[in-house]
């Protein structure tokens, strides 16, 4: 049995995907880009980006009663390494302790011509 989740708090899907499934205590929330749910903006930095990011994932997280405590694994897609740094050290503020697993891969283009998506699995 699975549960779909949405909320308004995170951007709408942009294609025929959920925000978030639900199955077998198991949450998947889909790469989640850094557009602002109440704007429709993206931020220009890599910082603001990764924010945005992480805050429509709390929203989901939220949303589907998980907390951060929940994340056991995320990927990171990056438009440019580069940008590792500066993005490590905004989710380093939103993990504080017993950090998910992680995986972070640069790409050749993501949607949106955004810098940053990042993909979560959070468990209870």
């Amino acid at each position: 049995m699975k549960r779909i989740i949405h909320t308004p708090a995170a951007p709408k899907a942009v294609g025929p995907y959920s925000q978030a499934v639900e199955a077998g205590g198991v949450l998947y929330i889909s790469g989640q880009l850094p557009v602002d749910p109440t704007t429709n903006m993206v931020p220009e930095t890599i910082e603001a980006q990764t924010r945005q990011c992480l805050a429509n994932i709390r929203a989901i997280l939220t949303e589907a009663g998980y907390s951060t405590d929940h994340v056991v694994k995320s990927t990171v897609l990056l438009a440019d390494m580069g940008d590792f740094a500066a993005m490590n050290g905004v989710y380093a503020e939103f993990y504080t302790h017993d950090m998910p697993a992680r995986v972070c891969y640069e790409v050749a283009r993501l949607p949106m011509g955004v810098k940053v998506e990042i993909e979560t699995i959070a468990v209870k």
